[in-house]
């Protein structure tokens, strides 16, 4: 993945080496790990941006889906964990709240 945004490696004229990146297990460079949630986000908006112009060589666009790749999983991680911790507090008959595990989504259901 490149330390740079597209913008800048376009300024440079692409000619921006890609540096070496230690990456986990999970394939996700230790530099992206770093990000919010948000800001992957805004990154991944920047990369389709970029891979849908078309304007991109074929070897930046193959380091911006990896790249693009990389964000995502790391976007899922982050919701799948957000949603392990949210809890569904529910009202009891008496007026007192019990906290308990929020029910499994049906993935095939519309929300």
């Amino acid at each position: 993945m490149y330390p740079y945004s597209f913008d800048e490696r376009r300024q440079f004229g692409g000619t921006i080496k890609k540096t070496e990146q230690s990456a986990d297990a999970d394939g996700i460079d230790m530099a992206t790990k770093k990000l919010t949630f948000e800001a992957a986000i805004a990154r991944l908006e920047e990369i389709v941006k970029a891979l849908e112009s078309g304007s991109a060589p074929l070897d930046e666009s193959l380091a911006l889906f990896e790249e693009g790749v990389g964000l995502v999983k790391l976007c899922s991680e982050r919701l799948d964990n957000a949603e392990q911790k949210v809890r569904l507090l529910t009202k009891n008959p008496d007026g007192s709240v019990t906290e308990g595990e929020l029910p499994p989504m049906n993935k095939g259901a519309d929300a």
